[in-house]
């Protein structure tokens, strides 16, 4: 499954020392990829295989309770890359992974 979507970039604190940045993935398109089969991963997560602009990644989407949705995690490199910032807006292309 390969989708496309834009997003706003938030912040999660975490811990103090720890700041982590994604974006949401809309909720009609998060039932869709839970309707997808699969073996079950940690923390409900999915892989997927990222891209923002010129930079791609594998991670995984991982499921926000408070949102009913999968957000995306956003690592420092891609932000640089693609001069992401907190409540900034991101274009975000995703394939969904097997297992």
């Amino acid at each position: 499954m390969k989708v496309e979507f834009d997003g706003e970039v938030f912040t999660w604190d975490a811990r103090r020392a720890d700041t982590w940045f994604f974006t949401a993935l809309p909720v009609d398109l998060s039932e869709q990829i839970r309707e997808i089969p699969r073996p079950s991963r940690g923390f409900g997560s999915v892989r997927v295989l990222a891209r923002i602009g010129s930079s791609e990644w594998r991670t995984s989407i991982f499921p926000d309770s408070s949102a009913g949705a999968y957000v995306l995690p956003l690592k420092k490199a891609v932000r640089d890359a693609e001069s992401l910032v907190d409540g900034g807006p991101v274009s975000v292309r995703l394939e969904v992974l097997d297992g």
